[in-house]
Protein backbone atom coordinates (compact mmCIF):
# COMPACT_ATOMS: atom_id res chain seq x y z
CA UNK A 1 0.00 0.00 0.00
CA UNK A 2 1.11 3.59 -0.53
CA UNK A 3 1.34 6.15 2.23
CA UNK A 4 -2.44 6.53 2.17
CA UNK A 5 -3.26 2.97 1.20
CA UNK A 6 -5.69 3.76 -1.61
CA UNK A 7 -7.49 0.84 -3.19
CA UNK A 8 -6.04 1.88 -6.55
CA UNK A 9 -2.44 2.32 -5.31
CA UNK A 10 -0.89 -0.03 -7.84
CA UNK A 11 -1.56 2.37 -10.71
CA UNK A 12 -0.08 5.48 -9.06
CA UNK A 13 3.40 6.33 -7.87
CA UNK A 14 2.40 8.85 -5.24
CA UNK A 15 -0.48 9.83 -3.02
CA UNK A 16 -3.22 12.34 -3.78
CA UNK A 17 -3.00 16.04 -3.06
CA UNK A 18 -4.67 17.44 0.02
CA UNK A 19 -7.17 19.27 -2.19
CA UNK A 20 -8.15 16.06 -3.96
CA UNK A 21 -8.42 14.24 -0.67
CA UNK A 22 -10.65 16.94 0.84
CA UNK A 23 -12.94 17.02 -2.18
CA UNK A 24 -12.98 13.30 -2.87
CA UNK A 25 -13.43 11.75 0.56
CA UNK A 26 -16.99 10.87 1.49
CA UNK A 27 -16.38 9.25 4.87
CA UNK A 28 -17.70 12.24 6.85
CA UNK A 29 -21.21 11.57 5.54
CA UNK A 30 -21.29 7.98 4.26
CA UNK A 31 -20.03 6.49 7.52
CA UNK A 32 -23.64 6.36 8.66
CA UNK A 33 -24.05 3.42 6.24
CA UNK A 34 -21.54 1.26 8.14
CA UNK A 35 -24.10 -1.33 9.16
CA UNK A 36 -25.37 -1.65 5.59
CA UNK A 37 -21.82 -1.88 4.25
CA UNK A 38 -21.00 -4.64 6.72
CA UNK A 39 -24.24 -6.47 5.96
CA UNK A 40 -23.42 -6.34 2.25
CA UNK A 41 -19.92 -7.62 2.94
CA UNK A 42 -21.26 -10.50 5.00
CA UNK A 43 -23.55 -11.53 2.16
CA UNK A 44 -20.76 -11.17 -0.40
CA UNK A 45 -18.27 -13.18 1.66
CA UNK A 46 -20.82 -15.91 2.30
CA UNK A 47 -21.47 -16.12 -1.43
CA UNK A 48 -17.72 -16.21 -2.26
CA UNK A 49 -17.32 -19.22 -0.04
CA UNK A 50 -20.37 -20.92 -1.51
CA UNK A 51 -18.96 -20.62 -5.05
CA UNK A 52 -15.49 -21.76 -4.01
CA UNK A 53 -13.63 -18.44 -4.10
CA UNK A 54 -13.05 -18.53 -0.33
CA UNK A 55 -12.46 -21.44 1.99
CA UNK A 56 -14.84 -21.96 4.86
CA UNK A 57 -12.03 -20.97 7.24
CA UNK A 58 -11.38 -17.73 5.38
CA UNK A 59 -15.10 -17.01 5.33
CA UNK A 60 -15.42 -17.52 9.06
CA UNK A 61 -12.35 -15.38 9.82
CA UNK A 62 -13.70 -12.52 7.71
CA UNK A 63 -17.21 -12.77 9.16
CA UNK A 64 -15.80 -12.69 12.69
CA UNK A 65 -13.68 -9.66 11.81
CA UNK A 66 -16.71 -7.93 10.32
CA UNK A 67 -18.53 -8.47 13.60
CA UNK A 68 -15.66 -6.86 15.50
CA UNK A 69 -15.50 -3.90 13.16
CA UNK A 70 -19.25 -3.35 13.39
CA UNK A 71 -19.13 -3.38 17.19
CA UNK A 72 -16.18 -1.00 17.25
CA UNK A 73 -17.79 1.52 14.90
CA UNK A 74 -21.06 1.33 16.82
CA UNK A 75 -19.47 1.95 20.22
CA UNK A 76 -17.06 4.59 18.93
CA UNK A 77 -13.84 2.68 19.55
CA UNK A 78 -13.01 2.19 15.87
CA UNK A 79 -10.14 4.41 14.79
CA UNK A 80 -10.66 5.80 11.34
CA UNK A 81 -7.48 6.42 9.37
CA UNK A 82 -6.51 9.26 7.07
CA UNK A 83 -6.52 6.73 4.23
CA UNK A 84 -10.20 5.88 4.82
CA UNK A 85 -11.76 7.90 2.03
CA UNK A 86 -15.13 6.24 2.47
CA UNK A 87 -16.91 3.74 4.70
CA UNK A 88 -16.10 0.87 2.31
CA UNK A 89 -12.36 1.55 2.59
CA UNK A 90 -12.57 1.89 6.36
CA UNK A 91 -14.42 -1.39 6.85
CA UNK A 92 -12.13 -3.31 4.53
CA UNK A 93 -9.03 -1.91 6.21
CA UNK A 94 -10.39 -2.72 9.66
CA UNK A 95 -11.25 -6.28 8.66
CA UNK A 96 -7.89 -6.88 7.00
CA UNK A 97 -6.03 -5.66 10.08
CA UNK A 98 -7.88 -8.29 12.13
CA UNK A 99 -7.93 -11.12 9.59
CA UNK A 100 -5.41 -11.27 6.71
CA UNK A 101 -8.04 -13.13 4.67
CA UNK A 102 -9.89 -9.81 4.58
CA UNK A 103 -7.76 -8.92 1.57
CA UNK A 104 -9.94 -11.37 -0.38
CA UNK A 105 -13.18 -9.76 0.77
CA UNK A 106 -13.39 -7.48 -2.26
CA UNK A 107 -13.05 -10.33 -4.75
CA UNK A 108 -15.55 -9.89 -7.59
CA UNK A 109 -16.84 -6.64 -6.17
CA UNK A 110 -16.40 -2.97 -7.01
CA UNK A 111 -17.21 -0.01 -4.87
CA UNK A 112 -19.63 0.86 -7.65
CA UNK A 113 -21.95 -2.07 -6.99
CA UNK A 114 -21.07 -2.00 -3.31
CA UNK A 115 -22.17 1.58 -2.70
CA UNK A 116 -25.30 1.14 -4.80
CA UNK A 117 -26.28 -1.82 -2.65
CA UNK A 118 -25.37 -0.09 0.60
CA UNK A 119 -27.46 2.92 -0.33
CA UNK A 120 -30.41 0.76 -1.31
CA UNK A 121 -30.22 -1.07 2.02
CA UNK A 122 -30.04 2.20 3.94
CA UNK A 123 -32.84 3.79 1.93
CA UNK A 124 -35.08 0.76 2.33
CA UNK A 125 -34.85 1.03 6.10
CA UNK A 126 -35.18 4.82 6.14
CA UNK A 127 -38.27 4.81 3.94
CA UNK A 128 -39.93 2.25 6.23
CA UNK A 129 -39.20 4.46 9.24
CA UNK A 130 -40.62 7.58 7.58
CA UNK A 131 -43.67 5.64 6.49
CA UNK A 132 -44.33 4.62 10.10
CA UNK A 133 -44.03 8.24 11.25
CA UNK A 134 -46.47 9.40 8.58
CA UNK A 135 -48.97 6.77 9.70
CA UNK A 136 -48.50 7.90 13.28
CA UNK A 137 -49.39 11.45 12.29
CA UNK A 138 -52.41 10.13 10.39
CA UNK A 139 -53.58 8.33 13.51
CA UNK A 140 -53.20 11.52 15.52
CA UNK A 141 -55.36 13.35 12.98
CA UNK A 142 -57.89 10.51 13.14
CA UNK A 143 -58.04 10.68 16.93
CA UNK A 144 -58.59 14.43 16.79
CA UNK A 145 -61.27 13.96 14.12
CA UNK A 146 -63.13 11.40 16.20
CA UNK A 147 -62.92 13.64 19.27
CA UNK A 148 -64.25 16.64 17.31
CA UNK A 149 -67.76 15.21 17.10
CA UNK A 150 -70.15 17.64 15.42
CA UNK A 151 -67.85 20.65 15.76
CA UNK A 152 -67.62 22.74 12.62
CA UNK A 153 -65.68 25.68 11.21
CA UNK A 154 -65.61 27.77 8.05
CA UNK A 155 -64.23 26.10 4.97
CA UNK A 156 -62.18 28.42 2.80
CA UNK A 157 -61.42 29.11 -0.83
CA UNK A 158 -59.03 31.93 -1.72
CA UNK A 159 -58.65 32.24 2.09
CA UNK A 160 -62.17 33.66 2.14
CA UNK A 161 -64.92 32.02 4.15
CA UNK A 162 -66.87 29.73 1.84
CA UNK A 163 -69.06 27.01 3.40
CA UNK A 164 -69.04 25.49 6.87
CA UNK A 165 -67.56 22.01 7.23
CA UNK A 166 -67.12 19.60 10.08
CA UNK A 167 -63.79 20.00 11.91
CA UNK A 168 -63.30 16.26 11.51
CA UNK A 169 -63.73 16.67 7.74
CA UNK A 170 -61.01 19.31 7.64
CA UNK A 171 -58.59 17.24 9.70
CA UNK A 172 -59.17 14.16 7.56
CA UNK A 173 -58.45 16.16 4.40
CA UNK A 174 -54.85 16.32 5.62
CA UNK A 175 -55.03 12.66 6.58
CA UNK A 176 -55.97 11.64 3.04
CA UNK A 177 -53.13 13.71 1.58
CA UNK A 178 -50.75 11.89 3.90
CA UNK A 179 -52.25 8.59 2.73
CA UNK A 180 -51.11 9.40 -0.79
CA UNK A 181 -47.66 10.09 0.65
CA UNK A 182 -47.68 6.64 2.23
CA UNK A 183 -48.64 5.12 -1.11
CA UNK A 184 -45.87 7.01 -2.89
CA UNK A 185 -43.31 5.83 -0.33
CA UNK A 186 -44.54 2.26 -0.72
CA UNK A 187 -44.31 2.54 -4.49
CA UNK A 188 -40.80 3.99 -4.38
CA UNK A 189 -39.75 1.23 -1.97
CA UNK A 190 -40.49 -1.35 -4.66
CA UNK A 191 -37.77 0.12 -6.87
CA UNK A 192 -35.42 0.58 -3.93
CA UNK A 193 -35.64 -3.14 -3.17
CA UNK A 194 -33.21 -4.32 -5.87
CA UNK A 195 -29.73 -5.72 -5.22
CA UNK A 196 -26.83 -4.38 -7.29
CA UNK A 197 -24.19 -6.74 -5.90
CA UNK A 198 -22.56 -8.73 -8.66
CA UNK A 199 -22.67 -5.93 -11.21
CA UNK A 200 -19.04 -5.16 -10.45
CA UNK A 201 -17.58 -1.90 -11.67
CA UNK A 202 -19.94 -1.88 -14.66
CA UNK A 203 -19.82 -5.15 -16.63
CA UNK A 204 -20.26 -8.01 -14.18
CA UNK A 205 -17.44 -10.49 -13.53
CA UNK A 206 -15.60 -13.40 -15.06
CA UNK A 207 -15.69 -15.08 -11.64
CA UNK A 208 -18.53 -17.50 -10.80
CA UNK A 209 -20.47 -15.05 -8.66
CA UNK A 210 -24.05 -15.67 -7.53
CA UNK A 211 -25.95 -12.35 -7.40
CA UNK A 212 -29.19 -14.14 -6.56
CA UNK A 213 -27.61 -15.56 -3.43
CA UNK A 214 -26.36 -12.22 -2.14
CA UNK A 215 -29.72 -10.64 -2.90
CA UNK A 216 -31.48 -13.35 -0.91
CA UNK A 217 -29.00 -13.00 1.96
CA UNK A 218 -29.83 -9.28 2.16
CA UNK A 219 -33.57 -9.75 1.80
CA UNK A 220 -33.87 -7.96 -1.52
CA UNK A 221 -36.98 -8.67 -3.56
CA UNK A 222 -35.18 -8.42 -6.91
CA UNK A 223 -31.77 -8.67 -8.55
CA UNK A 224 -30.45 -6.27 -11.18
CA UNK A 225 -30.90 -7.24 -14.83
CA UNK A 226 -28.26 -5.04 -16.44
CA UNK A 227 -24.89 -4.36 -14.83
CA UNK A 228 -24.48 -0.98 -16.52
CA UNK A 229 -27.84 0.17 -15.23
CA UNK A 230 -27.27 -1.34 -11.79
CA UNK A 231 -24.25 0.81 -10.95
CA UNK A 232 -25.52 4.01 -12.57
CA UNK A 233 -29.15 3.93 -11.41
CA UNK A 234 -30.08 6.54 -8.83
CA UNK A 235 -33.70 6.76 -9.88
CA UNK A 236 -34.63 5.26 -6.54
CA UNK A 237 -32.97 8.15 -4.70
CA UNK A 238 -34.77 10.70 -6.88
CA UNK A 239 -38.09 8.93 -6.35
CA UNK A 240 -37.68 8.91 -2.60
CA UNK A 241 -36.64 12.56 -2.63
CA UNK A 242 -39.74 13.38 -4.66
CA UNK A 243 -41.98 11.48 -2.26
CA UNK A 244 -40.35 13.29 0.66
CA UNK A 245 -40.67 16.65 -1.11
CA UNK A 246 -44.39 16.23 -1.69
CA UNK A 247 -44.78 14.99 1.87
CA UNK A 248 -42.96 18.15 2.89
CA UNK A 249 -45.43 20.23 0.89
CA UNK A 250 -48.33 18.57 2.71
CA UNK A 251 -46.64 19.11 6.05
CA UNK A 252 -46.07 22.74 5.08
CA UNK A 253 -49.77 23.23 4.37
CA UNK A 254 -50.66 21.84 7.78
CA UNK A 255 -48.11 24.15 9.33
CA UNK A 256 -49.53 27.15 7.50
CA UNK A 257 -53.03 26.45 8.75
CA UNK A 258 -51.86 26.01 12.32
CA UNK A 259 -50.04 29.33 12.07
CA UNK A 260 -53.21 31.04 10.85
CA UNK A 261 -55.46 29.27 13.33
CA UNK A 262 -53.20 30.14 16.26
CA UNK A 263 -53.27 33.85 15.42
CA UNK A 264 -55.37 36.27 17.46
CA UNK A 265 -57.38 37.05 14.33
CA UNK A 266 -58.47 33.42 13.88
CA UNK A 267 -58.23 32.10 17.43
CA UNK A 268 -59.19 28.59 16.34
CA UNK A 269 -56.53 26.73 18.34
CA UNK A 270 -54.58 27.02 21.56
CA UNK A 271 -51.07 25.59 21.27
CA UNK A 272 -49.50 23.67 24.11
CA UNK A 273 -46.65 25.49 25.82
CA UNK A 274 -44.31 22.54 25.21
CA UNK A 275 -44.71 22.99 21.45
CA UNK A 276 -44.52 26.79 21.34
CA UNK A 277 -41.88 29.45 21.88
CA UNK A 278 -41.87 32.94 23.29
CA UNK A 279 -40.28 36.24 22.35
CA UNK A 280 -36.98 37.55 23.68
CA UNK A 281 -38.54 41.03 23.82
CA UNK A 282 -42.35 40.79 23.93
CA UNK A 283 -43.60 38.97 27.05
CA UNK A 284 -47.08 38.28 25.67
CA UNK A 285 -45.98 36.29 22.62
CA UNK A 286 -46.64 32.62 22.02
CA UNK A 287 -45.19 31.60 18.68
CA UNK A 288 -45.99 28.50 16.53
CA UNK A 289 -42.34 27.87 15.66
CA UNK A 290 -42.79 24.16 14.93
CA UNK A 291 -45.47 24.95 12.37
CA UNK A 292 -43.29 27.65 10.84
CA UNK A 293 -40.31 25.33 10.59
CA UNK A 294 -42.52 22.61 9.10
CA UNK A 295 -43.52 25.15 6.48
CA UNK A 296 -39.94 26.27 5.91
CA UNK A 297 -38.43 22.79 5.58
CA UNK A 298 -40.42 22.13 2.41
CA UNK A 299 -38.10 24.44 0.49
CA UNK A 300 -35.11 22.49 1.73
CA UNK A 301 -36.63 19.20 0.62
CA UNK A 302 -37.50 20.52 -2.82
CA UNK A 303 -33.96 21.85 -3.12
CA UNK A 304 -32.51 18.41 -2.35
CA UNK A 305 -34.61 16.87 -5.12
CA UNK A 306 -33.77 19.58 -7.62
CA UNK A 307 -30.07 19.34 -6.84
CA UNK A 308 -29.91 15.59 -7.41
CA UNK A 309 -31.90 15.72 -10.66
CA UNK A 310 -29.61 18.45 -11.94
CA UNK A 311 -26.56 16.39 -11.03
CA UNK A 312 -27.85 13.27 -12.74
CA UNK A 313 -29.29 14.76 -15.91
CA UNK A 314 -26.09 14.83 -17.99
CA UNK A 315 -24.16 11.81 -16.76
CA UNK A 316 -23.12 9.17 -19.31
CA UNK A 317 -23.13 5.52 -18.34
CA UNK A 318 -21.98 4.28 -16.00
CA UNK A 319 -20.59 5.40 -12.66
CA UNK A 320 -19.28 8.95 -12.36
CA UNK A 321 -17.98 10.57 -9.19
CA UNK A 322 -20.75 13.16 -9.53
CA UNK A 323 -22.97 10.41 -8.15
CA UNK A 324 -21.33 10.84 -4.76
CA UNK A 325 -23.73 13.80 -4.53
CA UNK A 326 -26.63 11.38 -4.07
CA UNK A 327 -26.14 10.69 -0.37
CA UNK A 328 -26.04 14.05 1.33
CA UNK A 329 -29.38 15.28 -0.06
CA UNK A 330 -30.99 11.92 0.72
CA UNK A 331 -29.60 11.77 4.23
CA UNK A 332 -30.58 15.38 4.85
CA UNK A 333 -34.10 14.86 3.51
CA UNK A 334 -34.68 11.78 5.65
CA UNK A 335 -33.32 13.53 8.75
CA UNK A 336 -35.40 16.64 8.05
CA UNK A 337 -38.66 14.77 7.48
CA UNK A 338 -38.12 12.49 10.46
CA UNK A 339 -37.63 15.35 12.91
CA UNK A 340 -40.40 17.47 11.42
CA UNK A 341 -42.95 14.64 11.54
CA UNK A 342 -42.16 13.89 15.18
CA UNK A 343 -42.42 17.54 16.21
CA UNK A 344 -45.57 18.28 14.19
CA UNK A 345 -47.27 15.15 15.49
CA UNK A 346 -46.61 16.25 19.05
CA UNK A 347 -47.83 19.73 18.28
CA UNK A 348 -51.12 18.56 16.78
CA UNK A 349 -51.71 15.93 19.44
CA UNK A 350 -51.35 18.54 22.20
CA UNK A 351 -53.34 21.31 20.46
CA UNK A 352 -56.69 22.40 21.88
CA UNK A 353 -59.27 23.26 19.24
CA UNK A 354 -61.43 26.24 20.15
CA UNK A 355 -64.61 24.96 18.60
CA UNK A 356 -66.63 27.86 19.99
CA UNK A 357 -64.56 30.35 18.00
CA UNK A 358 -64.80 28.13 14.93
CA UNK A 359 -68.57 27.86 15.17
CA UNK A 360 -68.96 31.60 15.69
CA UNK A 361 -67.13 32.28 12.43
CA UNK A 362 -68.92 29.49 10.54
CA UNK A 363 -72.40 30.58 11.60
CA UNK A 364 -72.60 33.68 9.42
CA UNK A 365 -75.78 33.50 7.32
CA UNK A 366 -73.69 34.34 4.27
CA UNK A 367 -71.95 30.97 4.60
CA UNK A 368 -75.28 29.31 3.77
CA UNK A 369 -75.81 31.19 0.50
CA UNK A 370 -75.11 28.07 -1.56
CA UNK A 371 -77.71 26.18 0.45
CA UNK A 372 -80.28 28.81 -0.54
CA UNK A 373 -79.40 28.40 -4.20
CA UNK A 374 -79.60 24.62 -3.95
CA UNK A 375 -82.94 24.90 -2.12
CA UNK A 376 -84.26 26.85 -5.11
CA UNK A 377 -82.79 24.27 -7.50
CA UNK A 378 -84.55 21.48 -5.60
CA UNK A 379 -87.78 23.36 -6.24
CA UNK A 380 -87.15 23.39 -9.98
CA UNK A 381 -85.31 26.66 -10.62
CA UNK A 382 -82.25 26.50 -12.92
CA UNK A 383 -79.06 26.87 -10.94
CA UNK A 384 -77.87 30.03 -12.74
CA UNK A 385 -81.19 31.70 -11.97
CA UNK A 386 -81.03 30.55 -8.36
CA UNK A 387 -77.48 31.83 -8.08
CA UNK A 388 -78.62 35.23 -9.31
CA UNK A 389 -81.57 35.41 -6.93
CA UNK A 390 -79.47 34.61 -3.88
CA UNK A 391 -76.62 36.82 -5.04
CA UNK A 392 -79.03 39.76 -5.25
CA UNK A 393 -80.16 39.18 -1.66
CA UNK A 394 -76.57 39.07 -0.48
CA UNK A 395 -75.81 42.31 -2.30
CA UNK A 396 -78.85 44.01 -0.82
CA UNK A 397 -77.96 42.84 2.68
CA UNK A 398 -74.40 44.11 2.36
CA UNK A 399 -75.81 47.42 1.11
CA UNK A 400 -77.74 47.80 4.36
CA UNK A 401 -81.25 47.13 3.05
CA UNK A 402 -81.81 44.59 5.82
CA UNK A 403 -80.30 41.46 7.28
CA UNK A 404 -79.91 38.51 4.96
CA UNK A 405 -82.41 36.36 6.91
CA UNK A 406 -84.98 39.18 6.75
CA UNK A 407 -84.51 39.68 3.02
CA UNK A 408 -84.69 35.93 2.34
CA UNK A 409 -87.85 35.55 4.41
CA UNK A 410 -89.50 38.40 2.50
CA UNK A 411 -88.50 37.23 -0.98
CA UNK A 412 -91.33 35.58 -2.98
CA UNK A 413 -89.13 32.77 -4.30
CA UNK A 414 -87.59 32.06 -0.89
CA UNK A 415 -89.55 32.74 2.31
CA UNK A 416 -89.43 31.47 5.88
CA UNK A 417 -88.52 27.88 5.00
CA UNK A 418 -85.46 29.07 3.10
CA UNK A 419 -84.57 31.57 5.83
CA UNK A 420 -84.43 28.70 8.32
CA UNK A 421 -81.44 27.36 6.41
CA UNK A 422 -79.48 30.39 7.61
CA UNK A 423 -79.76 29.44 11.27
CA UNK A 424 -76.41 28.63 12.95
CA UNK A 425 -75.37 25.00 12.57
CA UNK A 426 -77.93 24.14 9.87
CA UNK A 427 -75.84 24.56 6.73
CA UNK A 428 -73.05 22.21 7.83
CA UNK A 429 -75.54 19.33 8.20
CA UNK A 430 -76.79 19.50 4.63
CA UNK A 431 -73.81 18.27 2.57
CA UNK A 432 -74.33 14.56 3.04
CA UNK A 433 -72.95 13.19 -0.24
CA UNK A 434 -69.96 10.84 -0.18
CA UNK A 435 -66.89 12.66 1.06
CA UNK A 436 -68.99 15.68 2.00
CA UNK A 437 -68.40 18.03 4.91
CA UNK A 438 -71.37 17.25 7.15
CA UNK A 439 -70.88 15.39 10.44
CA UNK A 440 -73.11 12.59 9.13
CA UNK A 441 -71.02 12.13 5.99
CA UNK A 442 -67.84 12.21 8.03
CA UNK A 443 -68.94 9.17 10.03
CA UNK A 444 -68.64 7.01 6.92
CA UNK A 445 -65.47 8.78 5.87
CA UNK A 446 -63.82 7.93 9.20
CA UNK A 447 -64.51 4.26 8.61
CA UNK A 448 -62.96 4.46 5.14
CA UNK A 449 -59.96 6.26 6.56
CA UNK A 450 -59.48 3.61 9.23
CA UNK A 451 -59.64 0.93 6.55
CA UNK A 452 -56.99 2.76 4.52
CA UNK A 453 -54.72 2.98 7.56
CA UNK A 454 -55.17 -0.69 8.40
CA UNK A 455 -54.76 -1.76 4.78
Amino acid sequence: MTERGQLWHGRFEGGPSEALQALNDSLPFDRRMFREDIAGSRAHVTMLAAVGLLTDLERDEILAALDQVETAIADGSFEFAVSDEDIHTAVERGVTEIAPAGAKMHTGRSRNDQVATDLRLWTRSAVAEIRDLVVRLQRTLLAKAEAAGDAYLPGYTHLQQAQPVALAHHLLAHGWALQRDVERLDDAAVRVDVSALGAGALAGSSLPLDPEMTAAELGFAKVFDNSLDAVSDRDFVAEVLFALSLLGVHISRMGEELILWASTEFGFVELDDAFSTGSSMMPQKKNPDIAELARGKAGRLIGNLTGLLTTMKGLPLTYNKDMQEDKEPLFDAIDTVRLTLIALDGMIESTTFRTDAMAAQASSPYAAATDLAEWLVAGGMPFRSAHAVVGEQVRNALAGEGSLPELVAAHPDLGAEAAALLEPGVSVTRRTTRGGGSPAAVVAQIERFKAALDG
